[in-house]
């Protein structure tokens, strides 16, 4: 299936410190006049928050830091991302699951590529994501399953519960092969959110991810969405993808022409000689 991706570059706001490294700083209280924002707010349709919807109230995304891996883990993902980048340069992307039309999976669905819709119900809320059909359920005021007792799936088995205007959000039981920004984890990793209403079109989610057996020090990260007033969630189905992997080079070969039969599996190998 063929769609065109929304791309926005945002700007990110980082101040420099004497040893220039970055620091991120936390929005102000949100201008909101009375009492808090309530949490129903968070209903509704949002998009990525970015320089086209930028509120002086709220500063801009900061991007999301290289993973802290071990050494050991660090130099092949160093490796692998280059690959990557060099193949985009020759026009070659490297076959993987977008190709596959494999969902992004947690945490990498929150970065709301497509538009996304949160519903709140009572125990639960569930987060929509348009890009893949992507729906994510946090059970609330729950125990956490023990690591062991999680199934593993793209999106694991999440909990939260609610301390004063944050959301409280621990994930587990992530398959092993789904990777954000291509860093690898272990069946232990464990993904903590603190989900709130900055203003009460605009809310952010601080993302925690650790992983004691992979990363030196938690990975941290925060995105932030905007109110999409009547946008309604879309069907995204990949049965017309025409890519596949090129089974002498590995990287993606595209099929001309509408598939025969209503099949998207790609044309069989050419045998080598």
């Amino acid at each position: 299936m063929i769609r065109t991706l929304r791309i926005t570059a945002p700007i990110f706001a980082i101040v420099m410190t004497a040893s220039g490294a970055g620091v991120a700083h936390a929005d102000p209280a949100p201008a909101v006049t009375g009492q808090s924002i309530s949490r129903a707010a968070l209903n509704g349709a949002w998009d990525r928050y970015s320089t086209e919807t930028l509120d002086p109230r709220v500063t801009a995304v900061m991007p999301v830091p290289p993973p802290p891996l071990k050494p050991k883990y660090l130099a092949e993902w160093q490796a692998q991302q280059q690959a990557a980048k060099d193949a985009d340069a020759r026009g070659q992307p490297l076959f993987g699951g977008y190709a596959q039309c494999l969902p992004d999976g947690m945490p990498a669905m929150m970065m709301a590529m497509f538009p996304m819709e949160v519903l709140q119900t009572p125990g639960q809320i569930t987060i929509i994501e348009e890009a893949y059909n992507q729906v994510r359920r946090i059970y609330l005021n729950e125990k956490q399953l023990a690591v062991d007792d999680a199934e593993p799936g793209f999106w694991g088995h999440s909990v939260g519960r609610w301390e004063g205007d944050t959301l409280i959000v621990n994930t587990v039981g992530i398959k092993e092969e789904v990777h954000f920004r291509g860093a690898p984890h272990s069946p232990n990793m464990q993904i903590d959110e603190r989900i709130r209403m900055l203003t009460k079109d605009i809310f952010e989610d601080q993302v925690t991810v650790t992983d004691p057996e992979y990363l030196t020090a938690p990975w941290k990260f925060t995105w932030k969405y905007v109110r999409k007033p009547g946008y309604k969630i879309l069907e995204y189905v990949c049965e017309a993808n025409r890519e596949y992997q090129d089974p002498q080079t590995g990287g993606i070969r595209m099929r001309i022409g509408a598939p025969t039969g209503g099949s998207s599996a790609p044309p069989p190998a050419t045998p080598k000689p």
